[in-house]
Formats: C-alpha cells, structure tokens, sequence
C-alpha cells in the first residue's frame, strides 16, 4: 500500500488555503474554486485549523449567521489530527473512520503543511491498488 508522500508525488493540484482572518464567504469562494469540501487555514505558513463544509452547514446556517460577516477564526476546527508523509492510505483511512471526519491534513517532520487529503482521494486509491491485485492475480492464474 502507498504512503501518503508517494499520493502527494502523484498529484499536481494546488494546494487550498485561507487565513483565519478572511471571511466565510471568501473560504466558500475558495472551495468552490478548487472544487474542494475542506480547506486547511494557515497562519503564515502555520497550519491553525481546518474549514469545511460541515463547519459552514452546522455553524453557520443552522444558527442563522451571514458568511460575509463571520470570520473563519470563528468557526474553524481549530483542534485538529493530522499525518505524516510516511503514514499509509490504511493508517488515514482507520484514523479517519475511528474519528469521524473526511479531510486529513499531512505535515511534514518539521510542523510545514505537505498536503491534504479526503476520504474520497483514499477510497480512490484504495480502489485502485485492488484493481492492480486481481488484474496482477488474473495473469498469474492465467500464466
């Protein structure tokens, strides 16, 4: 199975971010952009939380608050489990599962941002290294 620093080699999308301090409705500009459903909010280049969808739907609209007036800061997750590069899909996947959430930030050893990851981008995989199994165990059978 592949680590995440071997997914993160693979891919060529830019990484989506906001500040803590930008609005609501400029982190919804931005995810739309990217076609993402989270975001990773950075400080600098200091990862402080996670903003997703979830948070927008649960923080925002059920209590009745406007996106163009509420900062990320005020609804961001701010306590957040994160990997490393050299963790595998299984070990997000598990993680991901116990803990009930869909994105996964990835940080490098020194505390810099590497990546984000959704459960979607892992079952892909997941789904993929399968794929490559049963076609590898259908040549060998048939060989």
């Amino acid at each position: 199975m592949k680590t995440l620093k071997q997914l993160l080699s693979e891919r060529n999308r830019p990484l989506a971010v906001v500040s803590p301090k930008d609005s609501v409705f400029h982190a919804l500009t931005v995810m739309a952009q990217h076609d993402v459903g989270a975001l990773l909010v950075l400080e600098g280049e200091q990862l402080v939380g996670i903003f997703s969808e979830r948070d927008y739907a649960r923080k925002i609209i059920l209590h009745g608050k406007s996106s163009k007036e509420t900062l990320v800061k005020e609804i961001m997750s701010d306590k957040v489990a994160y990997v490393t590069p050299s963790h595998s899909i299984d070990q997000c996947m598990a993680l991901m599962t116990e803990k009930r959430f869909r994105h996964l930030p990835i940080l490098n050893e020194d505390g810099s941002v590497a990546g984000l990851v959704s459960i979607g981008d892992l079952v892909k995989e997941t789904i993929s290294a399968q794929r490559f199994l049963i076609e590898e165990l259908e040549r060998y059978i048939a060989g």
